[in-house]
């Protein structure tokens, strides 16, 4: 049986292929790194990462891929609160995250109110509210911790 996330990747390259972009061994690799991270990564780190498998890779066709990827609705950009980029594979499931200010960490997390208020916002104010984003920011247990 496959696992989960080759099924999504396998799935992401299908969304890739249908947007009308080639699947290029460079779009793939990123594909493939942003998929089996556990974090949600910068360029930077995809770029590192990437590097490993392609040497002749450069920071600028990571950049110009993440961009045609999130053009094309296989990819999202998000930002918590500084100035770098992170990115996920788009999730066919809605979910938020919670970013701690003392280690950067992110937590992925679903929820249930969110598209109730989505429904209620849209129809009070005449929206068609095409996607949301909840980023909560806090400390982690372990950073709670250091700050007593």
């Amino acid at each position: 049986m496959m696992a989960t996330k080759e099924k999504a990747l396998l799935t992401e390259r299908q969304a890739l292929s249908s947007s009308g972009l080639r699947i290029t061994s460079q779009r793939a690799l990123i594909l493939d790194i942003i998929g089996r991270g556990h974090e949600h990564l910068d360029a930077d780190e995809i770029y590192r990462q990437a590097r490993k498998k392609d040497p002749r890779l450069s920071l600028s066709t990571v950049y110009r891929n993440l961009q045609m990827l999130k053009k094309a609705g296989v990819i999202d950009e998000l930002r918590f609160g500084e100035s770098r980029h992170h990115y996920e594979i788009k999730s066919a499931v809605e979910h938020h995250h919670l970013v701690c200010l003392g280690c950067g960490k992110v937590v992925e997390f679903k929820c249930r109110l969110c598209p109730e208020m989505r429904k209620d916002v849209a129809r009070k104010e005449g929206f068609d509210i095409t996607g949301v984003e909840v980023t909560m920011t806090g400390y982690c247990a372990k950073c709670r911790q250091g700050r007593r």
